[in-house]
């Protein structure tokens, strides 16, 4: 059978890689991790005319040099997994700037294609670039496209396919100045003569490596052969003494200037053919007046937010609703058909309203994820992080914190596991470090659902302005608690902030929706894997050991009668007493035990015994707090064919419950301790467990006192 081809997809990331990626793959994508690291790794499938090519999109990257985890991860695949070919997605608008990776690729030695990407970017800046020309002084295949339409796409795997099936050009060598060429002769000789990691990389860019300083061939070299190692080391700080004394400047500097002049000559030989005007004021420039004006730019930033959450609270509301019958429909279903006994229980309690707590907002978490997309896509993101770049460094952050903060959740609906991954972007280790234990204060789409049932069942008139309200909070909470650890804990110097802002762009429809669905599914997937399993085992945690009679007789006298049910208090003396009975049941559980013994300290903060279980099962998935509230009021009352409505109502109409009490859950919720995975993730980044359980303690403490002091406060004021 014979092998199917693999193309990698590279590029400076905002070139369009991950939109041709989506343009060749569509949905027909498997997402995962890179072996050994957390950088997320997309592959697909491109048909055409029977054959099958395998795309896998590399992370965007600068360089070939390992100064981060992208750039690392994105070398290791190309001499690793030695692809067929890889297509280089080229800004056509940022040409010199772009074709810096184009000339690292070509001094590897790796099969190359050059998407000429954004042509019509380029075209509307006053840009014409002779593709050919290009092609024929780099010996590499050059294809205009413009992914975002689908431009191009044929004629460039048409072309790729070729190219990879041919021999590839021997590595590029760039004269680097007489003092670093001699320099480079020595070390090619050393490394040739001991096969000192030539199975893996040509000698040349080895040699370049070490002029570079690159960490991880120095620590490869160590590893293997560290006399060799030595003695190349020896050459670099020999070559390195005499430039910094003839010119000021270290050997990284001088070969980053001898590219761009290699680039800067193939440039000057007619490869554009219209230059832009340098006086002309690019639509991009011309919309950034405005949305990055220094009193304008915040204010529309925070109008846009409330227009996202007006439009995803009013349009979820009647799928939502839908969603809700669906599942009271099923659970009546169920509980018509089954016999008592614990299968029903458990898949009436534990399944139907654990699970479909957290699955009726799929509509709201969909149109979420698709207003954050458009913001992605058309580039506005990136000018959130430019403007507040200002506020952040007073806080102690650097302007890339924006960022990682965003994709947390800080428009509601990220996740904080990628958040924290994002923060490898940051050089400062402090800032660093700073940013992602503050990182999952943001309101991620697992705290949606939580939100979205305490606020339609407690504040339902006023539910877009509460939802931009919360994230306020939540973003001035982070802010104050990271200035509080680097004035304390995590004390450091700021680091300067320079960042790229891509030009607009309207976004695709068709990307839309596949950014959209890829973040839904990852949702809905988890509802029915880890949701699942955890409601499972907290269903039965909360429906063993069962009472003795005796025991049921004696706690059903202890228990108040405005207590004894979640829902509403029930005219027939005869389920009243079931009702009593289910709840009686649930308390004397390991879960009604636990909940029960915290209530003493928890009922300052509001929450009874039934909260507190659900917020236990929130330390492994937030989303747990609401399949888990589902169950604890599920199983509190009879469960029969006649059920009491969707969980909001339960909760509205429940005699322990109140604004204050969710206004207090909510807080709560916002700031305490992340879910499980995201704790790991926290401990890898930052190279100590002590971190991750820091994150917990801390910030499950300060959740607990704000909590409280809302809820003592709100009571004295009569609320």
């Amino acid at each position: 059978m014979k092998k199917e081809p693999i193309i990698a997809l590279a590029g400076n990331p905002n070139s369009g890689k991950t939109t041709l990626f989506n343009a060749l793959t569509g949905a027909r994508q498997h997402v995962g991790n890179y072996p050994g690291v957390t950088v997320e790794k997309k592959e697909g499938i491109y048909t055409t005319d029977g054959t099958r090519i395998r795309i896998v999109d590399l992370p965007g990257t600068y360089s070939l040099t390992a100064y981060s985890l992208e750039e690392v991860v994105t070398r290791d695949f190309l001499v690793n997994e030695r692809p067929d070919l890889v297509i280089d997605i080229v800004d056509a608008s940022n040409l010199e700037r772009n074709l810096y990776l184009t000339i690292q690729f070509l001094e590897l030695g790796i099969p190359l294609c050059i998407a000429l990407n954004m042509m019509d970017v380029a075209k509307g800046r006053g840009i014409a670039i002779d593709a050919q020309k290009l092609s024929s002084l780099l010996g590499v295949p050059v294809v205009p496209t413009v992914a975002r339409i689908g431009r191009g796409k044929r004629e460039l795997m048409e072309t790729a396919e070729k190219a990879a099936s041919t021999e590839g050009t021997p590595p590029l060598r760039i004269s680097y100045g007489d003092d670093l060429d001699r320099a480079i002769v020595e070390m090619e000789k050393e490394i040739l003569q001991h096969q000192f990691l030539t199975q893996i990389y040509p000698a040349r860019w080895i040699a370049l490596k070490y002029l570079e300083n690159d960490e991880q061939i120095l620590i490869k070299g160590e590893g293997e052969n560290p006399e060799v190692s030595k003695r190349i080391q020896k050459v670099v700080q020999k070559v390195s003494d005499h430039l910094m004394a003839t010119t000021g400047s270290y050997p990284e500097a001088i070969i980053a200037d001898q590219r761009y002049g290699y680039i800067y000559s193939i440039i000057k030989q007619g490869v554009l053919t219209q230059r832009p005007d340098q006086h002309r004021l690019y639509h991009s420039d011309k919309i950034d007046k405005v949305l990055t004006h220094r009193v304008l730019g915040p204010l529309i930033m925070f109008l846009i937010f409330f227009g996202l959450y007006h439009l995803t609270f009013n349009y979820s509301k009647m799928p939502v609703s839908w969603m809700e019958c669906l599942f009271e429909w099923i659970g009546n279903a169920a509980s018509a058909s089954l016999p008592e006994g614990m299968l029903k229980s458990l898949i009436v309690s534990g399944i139907i309203d654990g699970v479909g707590g957290v699955l009726t907002f799929v509509p709201l978490i969909m149109m979420m994820f698709f207003g954050i997309a458009i913001l992605e896509d058309s580039g506005y993101l990136a000018r959130m992080a430019f403007m507040l770049d200002r506020v952040f460094s007073i806080f102690g952050l650097h302007g890339s914190s924006v960022m990682a903060y965003i994709i947390s959740g800080g428009i509601a609906g990220g996740c904080a596991v990628p958040g924290v991954m994002a923060t490898r972007t940051l050089r400062s280790p402090k800032e660093r470090l700073a940013t992602l234990l503050t990182a999952p204060f943001m309101n991620c789409g697992a705290k949606l659902p939580i939100f979205a049932l305490l606020i339609a069942a407690f504040f339902k008139e006023n539910e877009a302005l509460f939802m931009f309200s919360l994230t306020l909070v939540s973003w001035i909470g982070a802010l104050l608690v990271a200035k509080l650890l680097r004035v304390t804990v995590i004390r450091g110097e700021p680091t300067p902030f320079v960042m790229e802002l891509p030009p607009y762009r309207f976004p695709i429809f068709k990307g839309l929706l596949i950014h959209t669905w890829e973040r839904t599914w990852q949702y809905i997937k988890k509802a029915g894997t880890v949701i699942l399993a955890i409601s499972i085992l907290l269903w039965a945690m909360m429906s063993f050991p069962r009472p003795p009679v005796s025991e049921k007789n004696a706690i059903r006298n202890e228990l108040k009668p405005a207590a004894r049910s979640g829902a509403v208090q029930m005219e027939n003396p005869q389920a009243r007493k079931e009702n009593a009975d289910a709840e009686v049941a649930l308390r004397h559980s390991v879960a009604g035990r636990i909940g029960t013994a915290l209530e003493r300290i928890s009922r300052l903060a509001g929450f009874d015994w039934r909260i507190n279980i659900a917020l236990i099962g929130g330390f492994a998935a937030k989303e747990v707090v609401v399949s888990t509230l589902g169950t604890a009021y599920s199983l509190g009352e009879k469960i029969d064919a006649e059920r009491s409505g969707p969980l909001s109502e339960k909760l509205s109409q429940s005699a322990g419950w109140r604004p204050l009490t969710a206004l207090s859950l909510l807080i709560f919720t916002m700031f305490y301790a992340p879910c499980f995975i995201t704790v790991i993730c926290i401990a890898r980044e930052a190279g100590s467990w002590k971190w991750g359980a820091f994150s917990m303690i801390f910030n499950t403490a300060l959740a607990f006192i704000l909590a409280v002091a809302l809820f003592q406060i709100g009571s004295l004021l009569g609320y």
